[in-house]
Parts: structure tokens; sequence; C-alpha cells
């Protein structure tokens, strides 16, 4: 996966919306921490895999998959906004169930705030990557995913979202 593509695009992406929202030089950290986890939760509540009440299905791949890619655009922008990169290949499938693995991921979440290391991004990349693998999705899914949405995210930009 080209991930210093998305990141160059992310940080592109980050500088139009700092800049039609007047947040130039600010730090925004905790809001993009805070998108983040709503996103997570977002695609929790698509996949149901917590539900263990209801009987009601999954949302379909697509929904799925756009609710995963909008947690792909915070996590790289925490990345930029404290000068980090993902560089990994992942190749290890996680042996946890999905609610474990969403667990973990919000754990993560929580320890990358914490301590803002290039290691602990590395470990909440990982870990998002391995959801994403649970989930069915494909590197090459994820990828078309964000280029699609990057471009939606600039249209709404341009429109005053």
């Amino acid at each position: 996966m080209d991930w210093s593509r998305l990141f160059t695009m992310q940080k592109n992406l980050d500088s139009y919306i700092e800049s039609n929202h007047n947040l130039e030089g600010k730090n925004i950290f905790q809001e993009k921490y805070l998108a983040l986890l709503v996103e997570l939760g977002e695609l929790a509540n698509e996949t149901r895999c917590f539900k263990f009440w209801s009987n009601k299905p999954r949302s379909n791949e697509e929904v799925i998959l756009e609710e995963y890619v909008d947690g792909i655009h915070f996590i790289l922008s925490l990345g930029i906004e404290k000068g980090l990169i993902f560089h990994s290949e992942v190749q290890v499938l996680s042996s946890k169930s999905e609610t474990e693995q969403f667990n973990e991921v919000f754990d993560l979440c929580v320890m990358f705030k914490n301590q803002p290391s290039q290691e602990n991004y590395n470990r909440l990349f990982i870990s998002y990557i391995q959801l994403g693998k649970l989930l069915g999705l494909s590197e090459e899914d994820l990828q078309n995913a964000y280029l699609k949405k990057n471009e939606i995210n600039y249209e709404r930009q341009n429109q005053g979202y």
C-alpha cells in the first residue's frame, strides 16, 4: 500500500480545511482525536458486531468501507499533526473477534493521545489495518475508497460544509 501518497493527499486536505476555517497555526489535535473516536464508533455501529441483543444484520460492505475510510482520514491527520508517518506493511491478520479488535483500536487511540510517539502511532495504525482486514476490506478497496472520499471532502469544503 502506498501510504506516502495518502499522507500527502491528507496533508493537502488538512491544509485546505485549515485555510478555509482560519485554523492555520492552531492546535486541533484534541478535535481530530475526538473525531477519530466518533468515526470508530460509527464504524462499530455499522458492523453491529457488539450488538448481541439484536438480530438486525450489519450494513452492506460499501457503508462499512466508507465509515472505515473516515477513520483512516483522521489517523493520517493525527500523524501529520504530530509529524509522524506510517511506512510499514501489515501481514498478520488478527486472531481477535471484531469486537475485541475494535476495543484494541480504542485502547491504542487513548495510548496515542496520551503519548503520541512513533511507536504508539505504528501500533494504532497496524491495529486499525488489522480491523479492516477482519471486516473483509482489501488494501485496494481501502485506497480506492480513500481517493473517492478525499474528493468528496474537497467538494464539501467548496460547498461550505
